[in-house]
């Protein structure tokens, strides 16, 4: 992850925000009392939502699990 000054983020605020959106990578912004924060585009922050969800969803798993392991007996 890239990380940017608060001072360099507000100055090129624009740009910044285009980078992550465009490159879906976040950025890091860091300030002087450490109090640092991390930008990300609204579409990788719905994924990652999604996916946390899918992960704290016991059902879920055990369907990934049980698909997973019917796909690889399929194989043999």
């Amino acid at each position: 992850m890239n990380t940017i000054s608060i001072n360099q983020f507000r100055d090129k605020l624009e740009a910044v925000v285009e980078q992550v959106a465009d490159q879906y990578e976040p950025m890091k912004v860091t300030d002087s009392t450490g109090q640092d924060f991390v930008v990300i585009s609204a579409e990788d922050w719905e994924r990652e939502q999604e996916t946390l969800h899918a992960l704290q969803s016991q059902d879920l798993m055990q369907q990934i699990a049980d698909s997973m392991q019917t796909h690889s007996q399929g194989k043999d």
